[in-house]
């Protein structure tokens, strides 16, 4: 499939190359039109109590959280100074009145609690008419121009455009500080300006997409603001990275005399191949998130697995398209001296070899490591995204500050009671019905009132850690009554969320049709409880689906799990260093923020997501390649060994490239966009580092074929839906393929580059000898084969220009490398006796550890006469095959 796809790539080049510039001409508008279309908000379960309580504060009572708050100060002169009042109100009524629905003051509600604990600040509240972002932005400078007193405007609306702000500002430095930075590495990687671009090209279009598909998403659904950085930064990482994987599998191509359609062409069989793969697997992590029913991790799942896919689409499209264009030009305008084919060995084969003679201590070593990082994550406690999310410098922020330090406690987070009264009809209807005379009038039932509610408030009272209980609203409409409860402890502490359990567990007063309990606390609460009931389905969710993935991909049911409790691991200490960092605050000021004590809960999750995601793309990247090594050589400790060192340098590359994004984009002044980017170092420094290069390779080595285990009963499954990264083109050993057979045997596999196989196009094949192949058990299987040319013949089939003798089986045949040590060996005999093997390898076929009869075996050089040697492989349903080859 993916050949064919490199193939097409190839030849429609151009076009697609046409068309991805008219698209990003085209679409570039649209994605600027992201900022000031998204959303604050959307960490609640629309199902719960408390969204509920809040949807009623919103119909009933004329909203919950404030649109605009006010603060006013004077030095000297107190609140209940008439002139405070004069010109407070003044400035109220100047405002016009198309966007201002109502205004509350001190001197319009009488509440004390809306003078600060000195006399000399107050604040005013403003609600707004129609679209609030653009009526707030018709007042704002009307708002602060006040006469002699100082003026601070905060509030739920100034708040989302300081948002919109500190996004936008953060995306324009973390790309400033990341892109000159990328740019200086990828020309160390490659060496070449001209290659070390075209990843920074792949990343820009990735972020164009991910501005385009948010902005597509807000004429859907609702997008959290917060969810423009996260797309951002994985789409541009992750674009980089899949760039890199292609882009050095190309040049290799190359490298070997390929012409530009071959070189495109194995790049997408091999390189394409396993990074469709991986993007598939980050994308079925971030579907997971569309399971929860919060709008914030609903939004940044679908956006962030959507930009995931743009990137592969990119990576595996539009890169080729332009590999097929340039070819060796790929390598124009080198920096850094070419000193050819880099030899054997260096860091990565001392690694291998290291973890391959001690793998027990490897992995223990590496396991303590990370279980120690992941102990202060037992101590997590989960908490509410509030205005301490933005600077400390934003306007915003210090208007909520104030309010919570100058004036009464918990002013602006109440414990909302919404108690729904039994009403009766009265005795007589005062009016007739609405459609005149002769229609039965409308019952009137009786209105609703404080005193229906007093049990309940001197029971509410009488709670530990209520300091008041006032009514804070009537709707005579709906029969409700809101209670606000007032208490004097951190709205996110221990008491308060106790106080909500007690509030909630209350039995009904026998006049109360139902009690709603609300507010910032209760909030929490239902969020958690909402999290941790949909956590379970997205684990069996994403779990189940990257195991099909993974299963399909490398034909083991070991392997799946295996990988799956590797990023557990990797997780785990990612959330232990999030918990050291921001909850206990030991990077507050490294980073600049202010620690709350707590960890976001939506925050926990989406981390959770993406880290899952991130860490199984170098699991596949890591695996591929050891399956494809042990496909070629049936040798477990020698493939993981190969792979290590084949894969360990570009995925360091590859990790550090995606670590300079993720760094640059920590630097935000969001809290939310900081604890996600550690978040996401941790795991990637750890999983590049610890996981993939020290704790996987110990434990296959100390498994062995386990890793490859697969029931005979799941084989024929596994074949339908294979899909992986077939062995090396530049294995130094040709790979065999089979010449044409007679029908009623299978099709043979396309020819390599690396293997010439010629057949004279005048000269018929000489007759087909039937005969045992060497190494047939008794009841074994008769082979076909192709008797020796004849002198001065030439051979019906030559390998590199060797005459050879193919066995009946039509599969690549890999030979192992010459400087390898053969995996069998016969022992010595008369030309045409039946040999002996000498091994303690497997049976395998297709790269799948053999069953039967046939264990205890494994594919290797077996030496026939002189100058002449066999490579011999056991069939799933027992008997030999072979291929023979000239010396």
């Amino acid at each position: 499939m993916f050949e064919r796809a490199g193939r097409l790539v190839y030849r429609s080049r151009w076009t697609l190359l046409a068309l991805t510039l008219a698209a990003a001409v085209l679409v570039a508008p649209l994605g600027l039109e992201l900022f000031g279309r998204m959303a604050d908000g959307g960490f609640e379960d629309p199902r719960a109590d408390s969204t509920t309580a809040a949807r009623w504060n919103d119909d009933w009572y004329g909203g919950h959280a404030p649109d605009v708050v006010v603060l006013y100060r004077h030095p000297t002169v107190k609140v209940r100074d008439a002139r405070y009042k004069a010109t407070v109100h003044d400035s109220l009524r100047a405002l016009p009145g198309r966007h201002v629905r109502s205004m509350a003051t001190y001197w319009t509600t009488g509440s004390r609690k809306m003078v600060s604990e000195d006399g000399h600040a107050t604040y005013a509240i403003v609600t707004l008419k129609g679209d609030r972002q653009r009526a707030y932005a018709a007042i704002a400078d009307r708002l602060r121009n006040v006469d002699n007193l100082y003026v601070s405007v905060g509030g739920s609306v100034p708040l989302l455009g300081e948002l919109n702000d500190q996004t936008a500002a953060d995306l324009a430095r973390a790309e400033a500080i990341s892109m000159p930075v990328l740019l200086v590495l990828l020309v160390v990687v490659f060496g070449s300006l001209v290659a070390a671009g075209l990843p920074l090209v792949v990343g820009l279009l990735a972020v164009l997409g991910a501005l385009v598909l948010l902005r597509l998403l807000t004429s859907v659904t609702e997008v959290s603001v917060f969810s423009l950085n996260v797309v951002t930064m994985l789409g541009l990482g992750l674009a980089i990275d899949y760039s890199l994987f292609v882009l050095k599998a190309f040049r290799e191509e190359i490298a070997r005399g390929a012409t530009n359609e071959q070189a495109v062409v194995r790049t997408m069989a091999t390189a394409g191949r396993t990074v469709a793969y991986s993007g598939l697997t980050v994308a079925t992590a971030l579907l997971g998130l569309l399971l929860f029913p919060q709008m914030f991790l609903r939004s940044i799942g679908l956006g962030a697995a959507a930009v995931v896919l743009v990137a592969v689409g990119a990576a595996v499209v539009v890169l080729p398209a332009v590999l097929g264009v340039l070819g060796p030009r790929v390598n124009a305008l080198r920096i850094t001296p070419d000193f050819g084919p880099r030899r054997e060995g260096g860091l990565w084969h001392a690694v291998a070899s290291s973890v391959m003679r001690r793998p027990v201590l490897y992995l223990v070593a590496v396991s303590v490591v990370l279980v120690g990082l992941a102990v202060p994550f037992l101590h997590v406690k989960f908490g509410n995204v509030d205005h301490r999310v933005l600077p400390a410098a934003s306007e915003s922020r210090r208007v909520a500050e104030t309010l919570d330090r100058d004036f009464a406690r918990n002013a602006m987070a109440a414990i909302d009671v919404h108690v729904l009264v039994e009403r009766s009809f009265t005795d007589a209807p005062p009016l007739p019905g609405p459609l005149g005379q002769g229609h039965t009038p409308i019952s009137a039932v009786t209105p609703v009132s404080p005193a229906d509610v007093r049990p309940l408030v001197r029971r509410l009272e009488r709670l530990p850690g209520v300091t008041d209980v006032e009514v804070a609203g009537l709707s005579q409409a709906n029969g409700a009554v809101r209670l606000a409860v007032r208490y004097a402890s951190d709205p996110m502490s221990d008491e308060a969320r106790a106080l909500v359990r007690s509030i909630r567990a209350l039995p009904p007063e026998p006049n109360v049709r139902r009690v709603v309990v609300g507010g910032p606390t209760a909030a929490q609460l239902d969020l958690q409880d909402s999290l941790v009931a949909t956590l379970p389905w997205m684990a069996l969710v994403v779990c189940s689906v990257t195991a099909v993935l993974l299963f399909a991909a490398f034909g083991s049911l070991v392997l799946p799990v295996k990988a799956l409790l590797m990023n557990v691991l990797s997780i785990g200490a990612s959330f232990g260093v999030i918990v050291w960092a921001f909850q206990d605050g030991h990077l507050a000021a490294v980073l600049n923020f202010t620690s709350t004590g707590s960890i976001e809960a939506t925050v926990t999750v989406l981390i959770l997501a993406v880290v899952f995601g991130l860490s199984m793309d170098y699991e596949l990247f890591l695996l591929s390649r050891v399956r494809a090594e042990w496909v070629r050589t049936g040798d477990n400790t020698a493939a993981v060994a190969a792979g290590l060192q084949q894969t360990g340098g570009v995925i360091s590359s590859a990790a550090l490239l995606l670590l300079v994004v993720i760094g640059a984009f920590s630097t935000a002044g969001i809290t939310i966009v900081k604890l996600l980017g550690v978040g996401m170092f941790v795991a990637i420094v750890v999983d590049a580092t610890l996981v993939r290069a020290l704790l996987v390779p110990a434990s296959m080595r100390l498994m062995g074929g386990v890793n490859w285990w697969l029931p005979r009963s799941w084989r024929a499954f596994h074949h339908r839906i294979a899909l992986h990264e077939p062995a090396p083109a530049h294995a130094s050993a040709p790979v065999l393929v089979q010449p044409p057979a007679p029908a009623r045997l299978p099709t043979a596999a396309p020819a390599p580059r690396s293997a010439r196989v010629s057949a004279p196009a005048s000269t018929p094949a000489p007759a087909p000898v039937p005969r045992l192949a060497a190494g047939t058990p008794s009841g074994g299987r008769l082979t076909r084969a192709i008797a020796p040319a004849a002198e001065g013949v030439p051979p019906a089939v030559t390998v590199n220009g060797r005459p050879a003798v193919f066995g009946a089986d039509t599969d690549p045949v890999p030979l192992p490398a010459a400087s390898a040590q053969p995996a069998a060996r016969m022992l010595p005999g008369a030309p045409g006796e039946r040999g002996e093997t000498r091994d303690s390898g497997e049976t395998r076929e297709s790269g799948e550890p053999g069953e039967g009869g046939q264990a205890g075996r494994r594919a290797g050089w077996v030496r026939v006469v002189e100058r002449r040697a066999r490579v011999v492989r056991g069939l799933p349903g027992g008997g030999w095959t072979w291929v023979e080859v000239d010396e």
